[in-house]
């Protein structure tokens, strides 16, 4: 399996096992170390390291998504079910469904995350969680949100800062506003406080509104 092994030069088996564990979120004892073409009984001394083959122990699967997002909630307390649909998403669904999605979708997007995190692999797929529908009426939401700012933008002639976003959010907004001529817009800041700007594309001989002076 991809991303189950990899070769490495260390002081000790210790030190190899603890770069597997690190690697993969297991414990020491999960991982296999493999020395390679040399006695190991010469490594370690006068500074020598070993060349090694570190395995995931062949007796540990990956964790599989369903069984992992389960266990979580349970864990969690939530009487909620994820269902895999056909186009990648995550659907959780469940009499706890609205406590999963939380305050502005705050505890979905961090479910996903811890997900994403425990569950990462070179040949996996990232996880998109949705709950109850959030996603669509999100989607809608933001949709309306972002033309309401190219509005704003263009009436007032200066750029308009949004929320901080998720990426999925920021693109929604930047492919809600991309065929406008009248408006720019651009991702900025570093996560988790990345957020999209929107702003006017003056044309040559139009200037902005006159910009009132309050005291």
């Amino acid at each position: 399996m991809e991303d189950r092994e990899f070769i490495a030069e260390v002081q000790n088996l210790n030190e190899a096992r603890h770069l597997g564990a690190l690697k993969w979120s297991v414990e020491p004892e999960e991982v296999d170390v493999t020395v390679l073409g040399e006695d190991k009984k010469l490594f370690g001394i006068l500074g020598r390291k070993m060349r090694v083959r570190i395995a995931l122990s062949g007796g540990r699967e990956q964790s599989d998504p369903k069984v992992f997002l389960e266990k979580l909630l349970g864990m969690m307390d939530l009487d909620v079910k994820a269902d895999f649909t056909e186009d990648g998403v995550v659907n959780l669904s469940g009499d706890d469904a609205g406590i999963v999605i939380g305050r502005y979708g705050e505890t979905l997007k961090a479910l996903e995350y811890v997900a994403n995190l425990s569950l990462r692999s070179g040949g996996r797929s990232r996880l998109r969680l949705d709950s109850d529908g959030y996603r669509s009426r999100r989607q809608e939401s933001l949709e309306k949100l972002a033309s309401a700012a190219a509005r704003e933008a263009v009436r007032k002639g200066r750029a308009v800062r949004l929320e901080p976003m998720s990426s999925w959010e920021r693109r929604i907004v930047h492919m809600a506003l991309k065929d406008r001529d009248d408006v720019k817009t651009l991702s900025t800041g570093a996560e988790p406080l990345r957020r999209v700007v929107v702003s006017p594309v003056l044309t040559r001989g139009k200037k902005p509104a006159a910009k009132s002076c309050r005291r």
